[in-house]
């Protein structure tokens, strides 16, 4: 800022008074005093301060710069695939990947191991009840099937009935027949439904009932959906003992109706697999496990706290 002063009149030479401001005068000693404190803090200058904070970061979670982090190294290869599917939206890494893959394949490994841990190969039926959607099904004894009493007019219902048979049986077939991939399809269907109708056979004898029993009590065939029955264990039924005709419901003996199963994957199964008599046969074997007869509750439709009459 400067400040004219001129005498006209006098013809004096003018004058120019200049002023400093005077943050001029303190500016070495505000540097000084900033380079104090970042010497203080342990460094000179915006570089020093660039090195504090990239050695901050890394102090805390670990090296960054590297890729690796402190805390991956708390993770075991057994919890790895928790540690990636706990991030949804993270995109695993090309490390994280093969390590996922590995323990699936270690755990694969183990199922299997765990299979044939006797030595011995698993036969078809146990494989065939242990398929999604087989649940409800128990394992046929092998002496129960290899009664031609108790496979009376089935041959008559079921093609390729032999080769089924045998297949089901897990024996090598006596007749040298070669099939295409098409006839080997028909006969592993034809096997199923053969299966399915010497099931319903058995469960109506006294092992049968046992071995049903052990599902019940583990309520392998799901819950009455009903409300008010406050979910009563069910037993599978079929609407008609004709094949093909209905897929397998659920019988609650509480409230003596018949629902759709839970799950969607016996929506498919057959009904005649069942039967029209096993879960009333099973309720005079076994007594105890029938509820006790109570007045059946039913839900009231209300309108503002009034009942609404039916026309």
């Amino acid at each position: 800022m400067s400040v004219n002063l001129q005498e006209s009149s006098l013809g004096r030479t003018s004058h120019t008074i200049r002023f400093l401001p005077p943050y001029l005068f303190c500016a070495p000693a505000e540097t000084g005093k900033k380079d104090k404190m970042y010497r203080e803090r342990g460094g000179g200058g915006s570089k020093a301060k660039t090195e504090t904070a990239m050695a901050s970061i890394g102090g805390e979670g670990g090296s960054r710069m590297d890729g690796r982090d402190r805390n991956k190294d708390r993770l075991s290869a057994g919890n790895s695939r928790l540690s990636v599917s706990s991030y949804p939206d993270k995109k695993p890494t090309k490390g994280e990947e093969k390590v996922v893959e590995e323990s699936e394949t270690d755990s694969e490994e183990e199922e299997s191991d765990v299979s044939g841990s006797d030595g011995e190969e698993t036969s078809w039926i146990s494989w065939f009840c242990s398929l999604r959607g087989n649940e409800f099904f128990c394992e046929v004894d092998d002496d129960y099937i290899q009664d031609d009493f108790n496979l009376c007019g089935l041959s008559n219902q079921v093609p390729f009935y032999d080769h089924a048979l045998d297949l089901i049986l897990d024996s090598e077939s006596s007749h040298g027949d070669s099939f295409s991939e098409e006839q080997i399809e028909q006969i592993e269907s034809a096997a199923e439904t053969l299966y399915g109708l010497i099931h319903v056979r058995f469960i109506l004898t006294t092992k049968g009932l046992a071995a049903m029993l052990e599902k019940y009590k583990n309520t392998e065939f799901g819950r009455c959906p009903r409300v008010f029955c406050s979910g009563q264990p069910c037993l599978p039924v079929g609407q008609s003992d004709i094949s093909r005709q209905t897929s397998v419901k659920i019988y609650c003996p509480k409230c003596q109706d018949i629902f759709t199963p839970q799950f969607r994957f016996q929506d498919n199964l057959d009904g005649a697999f069942f039967g029209t008599t096993f879960p009333h046969l099973f309720f005079l074997t076994y007594g105890h496990l029938k509820p006790q007869k109570t007045t059946l509750q039913e839900y009231v439709p209300r309108v503002f706290g009034y009942k609404v009459h039916k026309p």
